[in-house]
């Protein structure tokens, strides 16, 4: 508002006299009172009516901005012609700018992009009201105004009563979120109950049984907390520092085992092809052979039936058109008859009874069958499930007799010898990983497994759930990855021991095969010996019992080379390492319990897999 209400219109010379007399200042006679700007479209308040004395309006009257004088509800505001010709002279006087022209009314005057720029980037808030090119550093914010002001314009805050219900506050870049964003009203409160910023109407109604408090009080409480909270949220910083590089090589050991498991998968399956399209061309050429063979018997023999019946044919003729007169010839022509029915017959054909090639079909059926078996046992095996009505050594003797009907070589048979391990997930460390009852592997992140009071909690350890207790017993592992050990543990053997007396082979009630990434190491009773051979990707253990004997194999292309054997030797007392002499002092009382089949993951990537009993190496076995 620029005139108080009723006032008369001042004269062209008067407003520009009072125009010169203070040019440039928003805050002299042509500056809005409000918004500290420079008149742009000014108007003038004429009472048309008589109104009530407080303005009328439950609310609260409207009131001048300059004298304070309530104004009127029927107030109908008119434009002031004569103060608006007089700003196009007042800037031509002064050499500015007209504040109704485009170039005054811009809010990007030339420097304002870059001093918004500045305002959003710099450590400054600067002053709303200013220049644009000219913006000094604010000294205060107005939570009402929504606007940042500086020191010289700040002034009618702190002068003019119209400003007085304003909340000023000390400068800030966001002034939006100083507003309750329901109410539209200035934040001064804080609610401890839920924790968020309200205004005077928050606190009237939705936080009226609420503990809300000032902003500043809020902040102290917080500021005397702000020690504690950061040092836990440098903590929880440098915590989850440490789990993300955990995490990181976590994910490269995944992609890597992956990668790694990936290339022998497709190895293998293009090494399955390879037999299956071998077989299938053996079975083919098979067909051919047996066709080519027996096709040319089968031709000849058409051959010869087709000329002894036209040479009969021939001979039936010329005996029949013999005339009766004609007794030499009739007789020579049936006689030439019973020659040709006298003829030596050739031998039956050997396909007569079987085509030998015709067995094809029931074989490559029967091929058919026991993979389709194999392949749904091992995806079951893969996702951890179990066949129904039919458990996994019923399914290795299937298949096997299948594959091998004489049962003196079949390794499902030799029940003394074979040994299916399934391994026991209520002993696994929770840094082991589990895949079904055959695969295992090292993880970083621990698993929750339930609580079982024979899970080692010390060791990265897994029991197979099978007794051994007597007779013989042989089994395979793949070393995937990493540091594995095989071995043996007794049963009673306490989970709970401490590290270094607690892995296999470190103690007297436990021995194992390591393979420690350069060599392989036979442990027994703290005591270690190092073995000179190479790597093998499958490990054979040779339990006997009886004996009381352990020997550990390296298998390839079914071909077995001894790695070591574990077995009293007291023929050569004396003449032994300290190895040999711990075997001889204490191995025997081993086999004094019940064993159980044992795997130690040492290194972070050891990864392995209980492979399928391979029958030549079981029959070698046996024969020994």
């Amino acid at each position: 508002m620029d005139a108080a209400p009723g006032s008369a219109p001042p004269s062209s010379a008067a407003a520009l006299r009072l125009a010169l007399a203070a040019p440039g200042l928003p805050e002299g006679p042509l500056g809005c009172p409000i918004c500290l700007d420079v008149l742009r479209d000014p108007v003038t308040a004429l009472r048309q009516r008589p109104g009530p004395p407080d303005g009328g309006g439950a609310g609260g009257a409207a009131r001048c901005p300059l004298c304070q004088e309530p104004v009127p509800a029927g107030l109908r505001l008119c434009k002031n012609r004569a103060l608006c010709e007089l700003l196009p002279l007042l800037a031509a006087a002064t050499g500015g700018s007209s504040p109704s022209s485009p170039a005054a009314a811009s809010p990007m005057a030339p420097g304002a992009e870059e001093e918004d720029a500045a305002r959003e980037e710099g450590a400054v808030v600067l002053c709303d009201v200013c220049p644009p090119g000219s913006r000094v550093a604010a000294e205060r914010s107005c939570l009402v105004c929504l606007a940042s002001f500086c020191g010289a314009h700040l002034e009618p805050h702190r002068r003019a009563p119209a400003f007085r219900a304003h909340r000023l506050v000390a400068p800030l870049r966001r002034l939006e979120e100083g507003l309750c964003p329901r109410h539209l009203q200035p934040l001064d409160g804080f609610c401890r109950t839920e924790q968020s910023c309200v205004c005077s109407r928050c606190r009237a109604h939705e936080h009226r049984a609420h503990d809300v408090v000032p902003l500043e009080q809020e902040r102290e409480h917080k500021q005397a907390q702000q020690a504690k909270f950061l040092s836990d949220v440098e903590n929880e910083l440098e915590e989850l520092a440490v789990t993300i590089t955990q995490a990181k090589k976590m994910v490269e050991l995944i992609k890597g085992a992956a990668t790694k498991e990936r290339e022998r998968v497709e190895k293998l399956f293009a090494e399955a092809s390879e037999v299956l399209a071998t077989f299938q061309k053996e079975v083919m050429g098979f067909i051919e052979d047996g066709e080519r063979s027996m096709l040319g018997e089968a031709e000849a023999d058409l051959r010869w039936k087709e000329e002894r019946r036209a040479k009969l044919a021939q001979c039936k003729q010329n005996l029949e058109n013999v005339a009766s007169t004609d007794t030499i010839y009739f007789l020579q022509e049936f006689q030439a008859l019973k020659v040709a029915m006298e003829e030596n017959l050739p031998p039956p054909l050997s396909f007569q009874k079987e085509l030998n090639f015709t067995k094809c079909t029931q074989a490559v059926g029967t091929m058919k069958d026991v993979l389709s078996t194999a392949c749904k046992n091992q995806w079951n095996h893969l996702q951890g499930k179990g066949i129904d009505g039919f458990n996994c050594q019923e399914m290795e003797e299937a298949l096997a007799e299948s594959r091998f009907p004489d049962k003196s070589n079949n390794p499902a048979c030799l029940e003394s010898l074979a040994f299916i391990i399934d391994l026991d997930s209520d002993t696994a460390d929770k840094f082991i990983q589990l895949f079904g009852t055959k695969g295992a592997k090292r993880v970083l992140c621990p698993i929750p497994y339930p609580e079982s009071p024979t899970r080692f909690i010390n060791c990265e350890q897994v029991l197979g759930l099978n007794l051994m207790n007597r007779g013989n017993y042989y089994w395979e592992v793949e070393l995937i990855d990493g540091w594995v050990s095989i071995g043996v543990i007794a049963e009673d053997f306490d989970p709970r021991e401490a590290y270094n007396h607690g892995r296999l082979g470190r103690n007297d009630r436990s021995c194992c095969l390591q393979w420690n990434g350069q060599n392989y190491v036979a442990w027994f009773g703290g005591f270690e010996c190092t073995i000179q051979q190479p790597f093998f990707h499958t490990i054979g253990v040779f339990l006997e019992y009886s004996e009381k004997a352990l020997t550990f194999y390296g298998v390839k292309d079914s071909k077995m080379t001894c790695l070591q054997q574990l077995k009293v030797s007291p023929s050569a007392k004396g003449k032994l390492d300290p190895f040999q002499n711990k075997i001889n002092r204490q191995f025997a009382s081993l086999f004094s319990c019940k064993l159980k089949p044992a795997f130690f993951l040492e290194s972070v990537d050891a990864h392995l897999q209980i492979g399928p009993l391979k029958r030549d190496c079981v029959s070698v076995l046996k024969r020994r």
